[in-house]
């Protein structure tokens, strides 16, 4: 019979092999594209076969983890930059977070694509993401540093521009956004 302490070290050590298997087949997906094999995944994360896919049935199951820690990460940016004294400000440092996590897991990105059709987060992601970034336009549209007009969704176009330019090397993303920050200040 386990103990509760046995069951919470149990916990942490599968939420531990969890985070290893994340880690090591982000960056092995980044390196090599989509089809790196699952064992090689296992592998680098230390961790059996099996325990890879009790926790992740496919390799689409690994992928739309691995997008929902990204988009995770995004969403406790905004938050984090949606109680800054300058939600103009807090909504540009965002911007550029983006573009610099899109930069920087390129390789990632064409992996989620290929596997889920899109990199826009889905569903509650979605939503949680869209809410925050609607929080920092409402700041800002309450210190008229963005046009009254200006939704969350709009802000989700600039960020669907941004991954394309990126994507695509269509020039320098961060002027993409000094760009894009000026159309969406009050005319």
């Amino acid at each position: 019979m386990s103990t509760p302490q046995t069951r919470r070290k149990t916990r942490t050590d599968a939420e531990r092999n969890r985070d290893r298997v994340l880690e090591a087949a982000r960056a092995l997906f980044a390196e090599s594209g989509y089809d790196v094999q699952m064992s090689e995944i296992a592998r680098a994360a230390g961790v059996g076969i099996g325990t890879l896919y009790r926790k992740f049935p496919t390799r689409e199951a690994l992928i739309e983890a691995i997008a929902e820690h990204r988009a995770a990460d995004l969403i406790a940016t905004a938050r984090r930059l949606a109680d800054t004294d300058d939600p103009a400000q807090g909504l540009a440092r965002f911007l550029r977070h983006v573009g610099e996590v899109l930069a920087g897991d390129r390789g990632m990105s064409e992996v989620i694509e290929k596997a889920m059709g899109s990199t826009e987060p889905r569903d509650k992601t979605r939503e949680a993401l869209l809410a925050i970034v609607a929080e920092l336009i409402d700041r800002a549209r309450a210190r008229g540093t963005v046009g009254q007009d200006v939704t969350a969704g709009d802000v989700n176009m600039v960020i669907c521009g941004l991954a394309a330019v990126i994507r695509n090397a269509a020039g320098d993303w961060r002027r993409y956004i000094e760009v894009a920050l000026d159309g969406l200040r009050p005319r």
